[in-house]
């Protein structure tokens, strides 16, 4: 008997390496539903990839020197190597530049010409490049791309069209009959009332003014636009319209592609219609997942407020960064992102919680019984019929969310069974019971009860968090292997009644939050200059003349014109409350006093500082570091072992001169 299948995908993304950690939000949460119907028996295919053609891409790589495929070749490795660093188990990963992927590209879009369903005219309007959109004068907002703020160009040019108007009302009524097609809830009603009940009007679906992407075969003049390039890698990924078709008949309609908000309209308008134009089923939900952001704005590369899930992952674990992603909001909403929730979720749910259940219910059995392996003969206790009932009731609880793609509660429903099994020990108080030979029965019993939950704790979790089952296995004496899949978990008493116990690492380290923040706030006020990517000519340079050119990085005069210098007068120091780095100062510049905070204090004490002349970035953007507004930055020269010395005059000069 076949398995039954599942595909999901997420977004194919942008080749960039500034994948931040808002895009790994979806991947991991595509991973974790993958992963789980893996678990359940299902034979899964998770798609994901990136989008290499346009014309922003063609532009970054000749301001690079380099061609447009070397470009994309560059940065892919980088964002597979994140994919693996977050324990992302993608059975494909799609390029648009791929030759399989461009042939269905040309197919699609000659049978969709052949059919009358795409035509030739002409585009004049207003284009994003970065956003890769069109818009129309009244969608503007001050004169600027809606979306991302930047400046549009006017357009005008031969195009294709798609003629997207002729299926909105097949849209309307499909989404109207089929409730489930478009989650949550708030999505279906912004595309009905934002979008189609409004009107279509047909989409540019080629262009002529840039050359990389996928040609039109029977006009080259033209490429073929991103909503058919990008948007049919669902389907070119499984072999639609190829001589190996047998993925596509295996797995087409997608489960679910799982996508951001702001993409949706994209996924349940344009991509619904050429599914229609090309007589193939819908997928069957697109869920639009919200936002992390930070201080209420989009986490994004372009604003400068990315969060890099590398940096994450190498302090705290990828099960933990994987963790905080889909227990801290709710999936579908938009969340906050902060370091101090980061922690806070750490220190509680994964420290305190499963870190503490883990190593308490560990050492127990080690320090209790010999060799760390419990009797045969246990007896059980008046609170064990609870918590066989409360396990039993948060399996379908965690099960039914998880379908649902709600993982923040699944997790919820697991973490009430991990808060129980720790009261349990309160209950039961096992070192009383180990001061009576006569109760070692009952005190085996009560040490089996709590390390059969955390067998099935164990794989509960490993969706989620990878890496963290394995752990705890090494931990109560299990393997990989019948004891621990996941039908397993229906039923109570699986783990051998003789099992041996082997305290492990702690997994979950308690962190210390005062000095971590402290850590993260420094790294991230510091504005790490950009590396250059070393060109394909460089290669041939002699070593020295290729050093001096890494080196250099020329700025014209009016790039340091923008750059606001002054001198400061410190008239008022102290020390950051728990902040073992950080002064706070009052800085007289001219007439006006500024607050600005530095992380000098291990250099400079308050009263070293007071009455020093320094020089002031006045222009700088305003941020808050421990709480406190710092409006500047101290310039300060470092030496080779790092030590800081604050810049001043050479000479007396009034505070508020300029720096020129």
């Amino acid at each position: 008997m076949s398995k039954p299948t599942y595909y999901i995908t997420t977004p194919i993304y942008y080749p960039s390496n500034k994948l931040h950690i808002g895009h790994s939000y979806t991947t991991v949460a595509a991973d974790a539903m993958a992963r789980y119907k893996r678990l359940r028996g299902y034979d899964v295919m998770f798609l994901t990839g990136t989008d290499e053609h346009g014309q922003k891409i063609e532009r970054r790589a000749q301001e690079e020197g380099i061609t447009p495929q070397a470009f994309v070749d560059n940065i892919v490795d980088w964002i597979k190597d994140l994919w693996k660093t977050m324990d992302i188990t993608y059975d494909k990963f799609i390029r648009t530049t791929d030759a399989e992927h461009k042939e269905t590209v040309q197919k699609i879009f000659k049978t969709l010409y052949d059919k009358g369903d795409i035509y030739k005219s002409e585009y004049e309007g207003k284009y994003c490049t970065p956003c890769e959109t069109f818009f129309t004068e009244h969608q503007l907002k001050d004169g600027k791309c809606p979306d991302c703020g930047r400046p549009v160009e006017a357009v005008k040019e031969e195009s294709y069209f798609f003629k997207l108007s002729a299926y909105q009302d097949k849209l309307i009524k499909y989404i109207e009959d089929n409730p489930e097609f478009i989650q949550p809830q708030t999505r279906q009603n912004e595309m009905l009332n934002n979008f189609l009940r409004p009107g279509l009007a047909d989409l540019c679906v080629s262009r002529t003014s840039f050359k990389w992407g996928v040609p039109v075969e029977f006009d080259p003049g033209h490429v073929v636009y991103v909503w058919i390039d990008a948007l049919s890698n669902y389907i070119s990924a499984l072999g639609y319209l190829s001589d190996q078709d047998e993925a596509f008949k295996k797995y087409w309609p997608a489960d679910v592609h799982l996508v951001g908000k702001e993409i949706v309209r994209f996924h349940t308008i344009i991509w619904p219609a050429l599914l229609m134009a090309l007589e193939l089923p819908l997928p069957k939900q697109v869920f639009g997942h919200g936002w992390l952001v930070i201080d209420g704005g989009k986490m994004s590369k372009s604003v400068g407020n990315v969060v890099d899930p590398s940096i994450l992952v190498d302090r705290y674990s990828s099960d933990a960064i994987r963790y905080f992603l889909l227990r801290e909001i709710a999936f579908g909403q938009d969340g906050n992102f902060t370091n101090e929730a980061l922690i806070t979720r750490i220190n509680s749910d994964l420290a305190n919680d499963l870190g503490n259940l883990t190593s308490r219910t560990v050492a127990m059995i080690e320090k209790y019984f010999e060799g760390g392996t419990l009797p045969e003969v246990q007896e059980e206790n008046e609170f064990d019929p609870d918590i066989k009932t409360l396990v039993k009731t948060q399996i379908q609880k965690a099960e039914d969310n998880i379908e649902k793609l709600f993982f923040n509660n699944a997790l919820e429903d697991i973490w009430v069974i991990i808060r129980r099994l720790n009261k349990y020990i309160d209950e039961t108080m096992p070192w009383i019971l180990a001061k009576d030979e006569a109760n070692k029965p009952k005190l085996a019993g009560v040490l089996y009860t709590l390390a059969e939950g955390l067998r099935i704790v164990s794989i509960m979790v490993e969706p989620f968090m990878p890496q963290t089952p394995e752990k705890i296995w090494a931990q109560i004496g299990l393997q990989r292997g019948e004891l621990t899949a996941w039908d397993s978990i229906h039923t109570w008493g699986t783990l051998p009644k003789a099992a041996t116990a082997k305290k492990g690492e702690n997994m979950f380290p308690r962190i210390d939050k005062e000095k971590e923040l402290e850590a993260l706030e420094l790294a991230s006020a510091q504005t790490q200059p950009a590396q250059k990517e070393t060109k394909p000519e460089d290669k041939e340079k002699p070593q020295q003349e290729k050093q001096e050119a890494e080196q250099l990085e020329y700025i014209t005069i009016d790039d340091f014109a923008k750059v606001e210098l002054k001198i400061g007068e410190v008239i008022e120091c102290e020390r950051v409350p728990k902040a073992d780095k950080l002064l706070v100062s009052k800085i007289k510049i001219g007439e006006e006093v500024r607050q600005i905070v530095s992380g000098i204090a291990k250099y400079y004490t308050p009263e070293e500082f007071v009455g020093k002349k320094v020089v002031v970035v006045t222009n700088l953007k305003p941020v808050k570091l421990r709480g406190l507004l710092s409006e500047g930055m101290v310039l300060c020269a470092a030496d080779d072992t790092g030590k800081l010395v604050a810049v001043g005059p050479l000479g007396e000069i009034v505070s508020g001169a300029e720096v020129r």
